[in-house]
């Protein structure tokens, strides 16, 4: 039985004492307010941050790819107008060569490419008429030889003299995306860290008055009644020291009135 007892006494000594909030000391828990807070609120800004930039470069690459497509539709017009073949491959090849063109292609109203960067012509890139509008603008994501390709198209001449394709590499431009934004986001990671490190020095701060009110009420309850309680601060911290100061002040004159006796 007393080996059992020892036992028993044993586990119960090992037993860890559960975690809580309230077990926790004042500057865990304003480190941990503050903390979190900012961090909600970071996360919240990256999110927010992460979609607008991402949309805002996204937008700025098809307003590129519409610009060289219709630069290359105003060149371009008189020559299928006229059916100038070795002009239209000359000007093709050119704007095929321009940094970060996939490839340049021109396609009748018809459906038939009469002039192309690409030799010999992808079948996959090439569209029905009867697909979509030739008359309208409008933009699609396709695949080159593995690779993805963002395409953007503009009508010849309102659509009559069939449309422009041009198609940009999308490897680099998510990559150019993805270094810009992780540039932001680290920015904004190294602000989260210095707000993190800031909440906690002003939670420090701010809880170091009360643990030194909190020492000296120690102090009082071993008798220790002779160091006066003194603070300068006119906030509810300082309404506590001056009413420990009057308890102090009133014990020690009972225990003054007490010796008399």
């Amino acid at each position: 039985m007393a080996q059992e007892s020892i036992s028993l006494d044993n586990a119960k000594v090992a037993t860890p004492a559960p975690l809580s909030w309230h077990g926790n000391s004042l500057r865990w828990k304003f480190g941990c307010a503050f903390g979190g807070l900012i961090l909600l609120l970071g996360i919240c800004v990256m999110g927010i941050v992460y979609y607008l930039t991402g949309t805002a470069l996204q937008r700025q690459v098809d307003l590129r790819a519409a610009a060289i497509a219709t630069n290359l539709s105003d060149a371009a017009a008189g020559h299928v107008s006229r059916k100038n073949v070795l002009e239209l491959d000359a000007l093709i090849a050119k704007y095929g060569r321009l940094d970060g063109v996939a490839y340049a292609f021109i396609q009748d109203s018809k459906g038939e490419v009469i002039a192309a960067s690409l030799q010999p012509f992808p079948i996959e890139l090439k569209e029905a008429p009867s697909g979509r509008d030739q008359r309208s603008p409008a933009s699609r994501t396709t695949n080159l030889r593995g690779k993805s390709i963002y395409e953007t198209r503009v009508p010849l001449l309102d659509g009559q003299l069939g449309a422009i394709h041009v198609g940009l590499w999308a490897d680099p431009i998510q990559q150019d995306v993805r270094g810009t934004l992780l540039t932001i986001l680290g920015l904004i990671g190294i602000c989260l860290a210095v707000g993190v490190a800031t909440a906690i020095m002003i939670a420090t701060k701010t809880i170091r008055p009360i643990l030194e009110l909190k020492s000296i009420a120690d102090n009082i309850s071993r008798g220790h009644l002779e160091t006066p309680v003194s603070c300068q601060s006119n906030d509810e911290v300082g309404e506590l020291a001056r009413s420990l100061e009057r308890m102090r002040a009133s014990l020690k004159a009972a225990m003054t009135r007490l010796n008399k006796q």
